[in-house]
């Protein structure tokens, strides 16, 4: 069977391997669609700060085979299937911080998501790491339940309220479900942010407030005129970009939050002026991934047509074409969401 992986800097090798075998409480899955994320570009194009190389964490598609003690699953499930899945019971669970367990990084799946078929372990299988999906869903909308899931995550991070404003930097996939996602809490106004131009065009289909270059001076003026002089209440950063971060701060209001969502490179710093922070009181707030909470959130975020996902994919590719998928994912040229297929 095929599956994908980082050769070397910015090389997608696809390997023919043989077909995984089950242990005891696995399950086996034939993937039938698997989206490209930023943390993949990361490990393919830049410096990923995380442990894991695996390609592949977005993965919905048919079980195929299950081990004879496994009774919740059966041959035939259309699923979506979590790569990690913490414990649930560590001092970093029981405060809220799942994604932060020791065990959430030590399960995976195997070999990896972006494989033609991928073992489930026990564990994730036990745990909640498997959702059943609808007949109503397409895998190209489950293959959107994890990066929703971790915009859902985020904004457990900071208070809001009905009739506030948002402003995205980076409205790529995951941005633009920030965008949905602001709209479905019923935020009154709703500011993206991007250097793609196609992304800024893409956006103004949302009945958003406005789509504004990252490289246009007047930026901040434009949220300042729209916010009566006072800024956003809430800026998610969406991108890698770490100037963002700092036109974030800037344009958020006295005592409003700024979300740092987007995947930075390894070992990336920034200088930021902390005076402005502090005397501006803003919560600065970061989330990583998603918990199983989130994803069955998501899940029903998308069968319920609130969060309609399959209105970003752009563009599907072959498991064999993945290194054009992923050269198109870095550059962005007129795409949105790119979905790998069997």
């Amino acid at each position: 069977m095929k599956t994908a992986s980082v050769r070397e800097p910015s090389v997608v090798s696809i390997n023919e391997i043989e077909n995984p075998t089950l242990s005891s409480g696995d399950i086996l899955v034939q993937m039938h669609a698997c989206g490209i994320c930023g943390s993949d570009l990361e490990k393919v194009f830049g410096e990923y700060g995380q442990p894991s190389m695996r390609l592949g964490h977005e993965p919905a598609g048919i079980i195929i085979d299950v081990s004879s003690d496994v009774t919740e699953f059966k041959k035939g499930d259309r699923v979506f299937t979590h790569h990690h899945v913490p414990c649930y019971s560590c001092h970093l669970c029981k405060h809220g911080n799942e994604t932060m367990c020791s065990k959430y990084y030590e399960t995976n799946l195997s070999p990896c998501g972006l494989s033609e078929e991928y073992v489930v372990p026990k564990w994730n299988v036990e745990h909640g790491g498997v959702l059943k999906i609808p007949d109503s869903m397409s895998f190209e909308e489950a293959a959107m339940i994890e990066p929703l899931a971790c915009c859902v995550r985020a904004w457990t991070k900071y208070s809001y309220q009905e009739g506030d404003s948002v402003a995205i930097f980076g409205v790529g996939p995951t941005g633009m479900m920030h965008v949905m996602l602001a709209q479905s809490k019923k935020f009154s106004k709703v500011f993206c942010f991007d250097v793609n131009d196609f992304r800024l065009e893409f956006a103004k289909k949302f009945n958003i407030t406005a789509s504004i270059n990252s490289l246009d001076e007047n930026r901040k003026q434009r949220i300042l005129d729209n916010t009566e002089g006072k800024g956003v209440d809430v800026a998610i950063v969406a991108t890698s970009s770490l100037k963002a971060l700092e036109d974030a701060i800037d344009v958020v209001r006295k005592g409003g939050a700024v979300m740092m969502f987007g995947v930075p490179s390894k070992d990336a710093k920034i200088v930021l002026n902390m005076s402005k922070i502090y005397s501006k009181e803003i919560t600065l707030v970061t989330s990583y991934a998603a918990s199983d909470n989130d994803t069955k959130e998501a899940l029903r975020l998308i069968e319920s047509s609130q969060i309609d996902v399959k209105q970003l994919v752009t563009h599907t590719y072959p498991i064999q074409d993945s290194q054009k998928a992923f050269d198109h994912a870095r550059s962005g040229d007129n795409a949105m969401k790119i979905i790998i297929t069997k």
